[in-house]
């Protein structure tokens, strides 16, 4: 049930995206606690998008969760997907926003009916 939602303004590459979703998958499963067959991610590049100003390499993410998330899961979170998009995109973790969101169970749809 965790998803995360990653928009860049970088053009991203089938390689280069298939990298990121295994590596945030890993990720976000250890740093939650959940089993990677509940974790979502997506990756949406080329998203037209200025930060400060300009249109240097940026990014924005959101993760939502029923659970596992708070002051200092975030901020781990925060930490290692800046690191991801570091290594894998060339994107400056002063260019990363993200934003969590911890839902109620009746929020989150799953199989036709909700958790």
């Amino acid at each position: 049930m965790p998803t995360l939602n990653l928009y860049t303004n970088v053009p991203v590459d089938a390689v280069t995206t298939s990298d990121i979703l295994k590596d945030a998958t890993k990720a976000v499963a250890k740093i939650i606690g959940k089993p990677e067959s509940y974790v979502m991610i997506l990756v949406n590049g080329g998203v037209p998008m200025a930060f400060a100003g300009t249109e240097a390499p940026a990014a924005y993410g959101e993760l939502i969760s029923i659970g596992g998330l708070g002051p200092s899961v975030n901020g781990k979170l925060s930490s290692t997907i800046a690191d991801i998009l570091q290594t894998k995109l060339s994107i400056d973790s002063s260019r990363f926003y993200i934003k969590f969101y911890d839902v109620q169970h009746s929020f989150f749809g799953f199989n036709g009916s909700t958790f």
